[in-house]
C-alpha cells in the first residue's frame, strides 16, 4: 500500500470518527513557537544522522545526601564533602569549586555560570580560575534561567550558541570542549526532546566553523516553570515527563529539581532522585544514544527547531552578540515578549495546568504586570498568577 493510500484511509477514518469533513482545524494545535506539526507523518524529507552524547549512558544526579553516598554515582554539590570518591560531581558553588582539587580518578564538572545577565558581562576572573582546574568540564553556560523565565525554545538555544560565541572569543575555540550546557526542560514532552537533539545539531555546526567537530554536554533539569505550590502530586507527575524528555532526547546528566516547590525535605529529595531510577531502571532509556533517531515526528521538529535557533543566533550576532543586546535590553525584551504572551494562554486556558488553571480553576491573584519586567531575565511559574 502506498503512501498516498494510507493517508487517504487515515483522512477517511478521522472524518468518520470527528463527524465532519473540515478535520483539520481540529487536528492542528497552535503552538507558540511558530513550529508546523502535522496531524500525521508517512516521510520525513531527509533522515537525520544519529546524534550522539558525550557520556555512555545519562548520569542520574541527585542532591548531595549522606544516605546516598552508596548508591549514587552523581551528585550535585552545593558545600564541601570529604572523602568522596569515585563519583562523578557537578560543582554548583563557586566558593567550593575554588577550594576543590581533584585527583585523577575524580570526575569533577562545574555548574557555574560566569555570564552576569544583568550587567551584559562574564566574570574574567572567575572563568580562568575554572578554567585552571582540572575539570573534566570546566564552564557552564547556563540557559535554565532562560526557560524558566519564558524563553521560547528557539530563543533558549539560540542564546546558548551566542553565549557560546563570546566564550571563543574571550578565550579561543579550544573552550568548546571544556563547556557544559544547563538546560531547563518543560512539559511539551516531545519538542523538549527535540529541543535538545536540535542544540546538538546546531552545536557541532558551530564548532565546525572553527574547524573542530564537537558534541555539546547536555545537563538537564525539570523545570520550575510549569510547577505549583499546591500541586505536589501533578508537580511529580509533570517532572517524571521532563526527565523522560531529556533521556530519550540524549541528555549527558539529568537532575530532577524538588516537586515541593515551596520548601524540600529529606523525603522529597529521595523521591525526587528515585523518579529517575524508576526511568532508568525499569524503562531503561538513559542507554540509548539517540532513541527518538527515526521518528518522522520528531525529526521534523527537531530540523525547524535547528533552523529557527540558528536564525537567531546569526540575527543576535549581526546586532552586536549576546552581551551587548543584553545591555541594550533586546534579548530581555524578546524574552518578555515571549513570556507575556505563554501567561496569556495559562489565563485564557490554551496552556492547561491539571490542578492550577483546571480541575479546579483558581481565581487569577496577579496580573502579567506583577510578574513579568521587560528589563530583566527572571524566572516566574505560571501558577504565581494564582497563588
Amino acid at each position: 500500500m502506498s503512501n498516498t493510500d494510507i493517508f487517504s484511509n487515515w483522512e477517511n477514518l478521522v472524518k468518520k470518527q470527528l463527524k465532519t469533513e473540515d478535520i483539520y482545524p481540529i487536528l492542528e494545535k497552535q503552538n507558540l513557537e511558530g513550529i508546523e506539526v502535522k496531524p500525521f507523518y508517512t516521510e520525513v524529507q531527509k533522515h537525520l544522522v544519529n546524534l550522539p552524547r558525550v557520556e555512555e549512558s545519562t548520569h542520574l544526579v541527585a542532591k548531595y545526601h549522606e544516605s546516598l553516598e552508596e548508591e549514587v554515582f552523581a551528585f550535585i554539590l552545593d558545600h564541601n564533602v570529604e572523602n568522596l570518591d569515585q563519583k562523578t560531581l557537578f560543582v554548583n558553588n563557586k566558593e567550593l569549586a575554588g577550594h576543590i582539587s581533584p585527583k585523577e580518578e575524580d570526575q569533577y564538572f562545574s555548574l557555574i555560570d560566569i555570564f552576569n545577565e544583568k550587567e551584559g558581562s562574564i566574570d574574567d576572573q572567575l572563568a580562568k580560575e575554572l578554567l585552571a582546574k582540572d575539570f573534566k568540564r570546566n564552564i557552564c553556560v547556563d540557559i535554565s534561567l532562560h526557560q524558566n523565565a519564558g524563553a521560547a525554545i528557539y530563543q533558549q538555544l539560540g542564546i546558548a550558541l551566542a553565549k557560546t560565541k563570546e566564550l571563543v572569543e574571550a578565550y579561543s575555540a579550544e573552550i568548546l570542549n571544556k563547556l557544559i550546557f544547563r538546560i531547563a526542560v518543560g512539559g511539551n514532552y516531545f519538542f523538549e526532546m527535540a529541543k535538545l537533539r536540535a542544540f546538538k545539531i546546531v552545536f557541532n555546526q558551530l564548532s565546525k566553523e572553527y574547524g573542530m567537530d564537537e558534541v555539546p554536554y547536555i545537563f538537564a533539569e525539570t523545570s520550575l516553570r510549569n510547577k505549583a505550590v499546591s500541586d505536589n502530586e501533578n508537580n511529580l507527575i509533570r517532572s517524571t515527563l521532563e526527565l523522560a524528555s531529556a533521556m530519550i532526547g540524549g541528555a549527558d546528566a539529568v537532575f530532577t529539581n524538588n516537586y515541593l516547590v515551596s520548601r524540600s525535605t529529606d523525603n522529597s529529595e529521595e523521591i525526587s532522585f528515585k523518579q529517575q531510577i524508576v526511568l532508568a531502571y525499569e524503562s531503561i532509556i538513559n542507554v540509548f544514544e539517540d532513541a527518538s533517531n527515526g521518528s518522522y515526528y520528531v525529526e521534523d521538529i527537531t530540523k525547524q527547531f535547528a533552523e529557527k535557533s540558528w536564525a537567531l543566533f546569526v540575527e543576535i550576532e549581526e546586532a552586536g552578540g549576546y552581551l551587548e543586546l543584553l545591555k541594550q535590553g533586546v534579548v530581555q525584551k524578546k524574552i518578555y515578549d515571549h513570556a507575556v504572551e505563554e501567561q496569556q494562554w495559562i489565563e485564557e486556558g490554551k496552556i492547561k495546568l491539571i490542578g492550577v488553571n483546571l480541575y479546579p480553576k483558581l481565581d487569577v491573584k496577579k496580573s502579567i504586570g506583577d510578574l513579568y519586567n521587560e528589563k530583566e531575565i527572571k524566572a516566574v511559574r505560571w501558577a504565581e498568577m494564582f497563588e
